[in-house]
């Protein structure tokens, strides 16, 4: 995707504050990258920790894609953070029927034009204890399946060393390592040009999900949980912090997930 004027000056100014910082604090190991396609595509990570956007950014952007985020609309509202958001073309997401169909139409331009989407399919910070791949929405297999665009699946850890989880500052010290894993894009063939009922979704996101979990356990030299997480069936809220008594709770009767801002829309 050829980036405009506007966009790719903004990009450079970002990567010039960021990649130094980037550097500074963390070293990286980058493998798998020639699984990025050529042409449009949409990039699924695993989501440990807050700064995750920029530890995926950076490496996408020194592989000449630069990342397009589903963001938050009520991001797109603060002065100098919109200015950033709405010059490098990331795209907003509201929680309305008609915005979920805006964010997804702005996505779609982006990949048909060659671009690159970042999509968090588990829609918030993992809720898994050991931060594992929890359960995931359907957002990304809903892009795909509707674009016909391939889903790389991305796998990284260590950065949550830097930033944990909810952590309201950094421990740079000692420098930290991150590692990511760039997979082969999911096969999602037979699933193309189905109609996109539920199981059809659930079955395509739970592609994408074992796909991420293979590249977490290698990077963490684990063997991953034979079950995922599910956020619902703790009686756990689908967005927000999670406070310390919401950890590995009880499931609560009649819980139910709702798609957060920036994923379910899509």
């Amino acid at each position: 995707m050829k980036e405009s004027r506007v966009s790719g000056a903004t990009f450079v100014f970002l990567a010039s504050v960021l990649r130094p910082l980037m550097n500074l604090t963390l070293s990286k190991e980058w493998k798998g990258l020639e699984n990025i396609p050529d042409g449009g595509f949409i990039a699924a990570p695993n989501h440990v920790t807050e700064i995750d956007p920029i530890v995926v950014g950076h490496m996408l952007y020194n592989a000449k894609r630069p990342p397009h985020f589903l963001a938050k609309a009520s991001l797109f509202k603060i002065p100098f953070v919109g200015w950033l958001l709405h010059n490098t073309r990331q795209v907003p997401v509201e929680r309305s029927s008609a915005g979920a169909n805006n964010s997804l139409r702005v996505a779609q331009e982006v990949v048909d034009a060659g671009g690159s989407i970042i999509i968090y399919p588990e829609g918030t910070l993992t809720r898994d204890p050991d931060l594992w791949p929890m359960k995931g929405h359907t957002g990304a297999a809903r892009l795909a399946l509707q674009t016909g665009a391939p889903v790389v699946p991305v796998g990284h850890w260590g950065a949550q060393e830097l930033f944990p989880r909810y952590a309201k500052r950094l421990y740079p010290f000692p420098r930290k390592k991150v590692r990511v894993l760039v997979g082969p894009p999911v096969d999602l063939d037979d699933l193309r040009g189905k109609p996109m009922t539920k199981t059809v979704l659930t079955e395509a996101t739970a592609r994408i999900m074992d796909a991420i979990t293979v590249l977490v356990a290698e990077l963490r030299g684990e063997e991953a949980p034979r079950e995922r997480w599910d956020a619902a069936a703790h009686g756990q809220k689908a967005t927000g912090r999670l406070t310390d008594d919401a950890e590995g709770s009880a499931p609560a009767a009649g819980s139910s997930s709702e798609e957060t801002p920036g994923e379910g829309a899509a």
